[in-house]
């Protein structure tokens, strides 16, 4: 089967290979005929290092499809189902489960480090312990969540990752107040995404943050009271806040120096949410007097900061009512032979999420 594969990391083209077969197939298990698959910029970053990944490996953790098999024991799955791909099953035993913190089990992570596929030359990883730049798949049951008749594969897939971790990061983690002032740095399908979490929520002003025109002009058709670029954010905190800095400010690019930018943003005593992933060498710089003296709130939020099944739920729910628009968020698409194209579309900006037809 077609699978699009990094040989080595730090390569910046995929190889799409006609000779790429899916193994782990037994108890517990799935296997899916993956149908459209997101980019997200998690995989850019697994594939130039940022982000730890074994290689070679397929990238892709953001996809939906039909099941083609079941495996022994797994129950409330059957051959035909529709589903989208969850990279960050909760096991439900563990202590964060436990606890009610399953976006942060451990256990979906094990797989990270056990081929899902191989080639005549060798094992190949799945992304994430998934890996969905293919035409199928085999995860753990867990991983394999149906959705509604309604909903479509493109629109599945982007709950499975962006979506639900935008629209968490407003909703679960900065639980955004009513007649708040927001800025969102990073106007990419994640950071549109807070954008509409934080519009759900009722902010009164909502600043999206981002170098790309075509990207500000977008983010303001998903509810961002205005669009600045980078260099244009201190006017915007002068004329919104008189200085004072935003309720809330989300990161959603990954790096230090954004999220020194966006503590800098935030006011004393508001709440800046970090959504982007980055890389383990990038430290912030923040020193013990402003920690103290400021009394801002830095939150992370990992995937949305909430349960994923009940977040997929109420991002289709939503998305039916009309209070979110999901469509728009797909602004390209490609076919799997194609899928360096998605890439160039992302490293360059002009896409807010590119869908993969499989």
């Amino acid at each position: 089967m077609r699978a699009a594969v990094l040989h080595e990391t730090g390569q910046d083209k995929l190889e799409v290979h006609d000779d790429v077969e899916a193994v782990g197939f037994g108890p517990g298990k799935v296997k899916i005929r993956v149908r459209a698959t997101g980019l997200c910029h998690s995989d850019v970053s697994a594939m130039n290092g940022t982000l730890p990944q074994p290689a070679p490996f397929v990238p892709g953790h953001e996809g939906a499809g039909e099941i083609v098999d079941v495996g022994d024991g797994v129950t409330g799955l059957s051959a035909g189902d529709r589903v989208l791909v969850c990279w960050l099953p909760a096991c439900g035993v563990c202590p964060s489960c436990k606890r009610g913190q399953s976006q942060l089990c451990l256990a979906g992570f094990m797989n990270a480090g056990v081929p899902n596929f191989k080639r005549p030359g060798g094992d190949v990883f799945g992304f994430a312990g998934t890996g969905t730049f293919v035409e199928e798949v085999v995860v753990d049951a867990g991983c394999a969540v149906p959705i509604p008749e309604d909903v479509p594969f493109d629109i599945a897939a982007l709950i499975g990752c962006g979506v639900t971790t935008g629209l968490g990061a407003a909703v679960n983690t900065a639980k955004v107040e009513p007649g708040s002032s927001v800025a969102v740095i990073g106007c990419g399908g994640v950071g549109i995404s807070a954008i509409q979490g934080a519009r759900l929520m009722g902010a009164a002003q909502i600043v999206a943050v981002d170098p790309v025109a075509s990207r500000r002009e977008a983010a303001l058709g998903f509810g961002a009271t205005e669009a600045v670029a980078p260099d244009a954010l201190g006017d915007a905190k002068q004329r919104i806040t008189a200085g004072e800095g935003f309720d809330y400010v989300f990161e959603v690019v990954g790096k230090s120096a954004t999220a020194r930018t966006a503590y800098e943003t935030t006011r004393r005593g508001g709440t800046l949410c970090i959504v982007g992933a980055g890389a383990m060498d990038d430290n912030l710089q923040l020193n013990m007097f402003e920690l103290f003296f400021d009394e801002k709130r830095i939150l992370p939020s990992m995937y949305g900061g909430g349960d994923v099944l009940r977040s997929y739920e109420r991002a289709i729910a939503l998305w039916r009512a009309g209070r979110i628009d999901l469509a728009s968020l797909i602004t390209h698409r490609v076919p799997l032979a194609d899928v360096n194209e998605a890439l160039d579309q992302m490293r360059t900006g002009v896409a807010l999420r590119t869908c993969i037809e499989i």
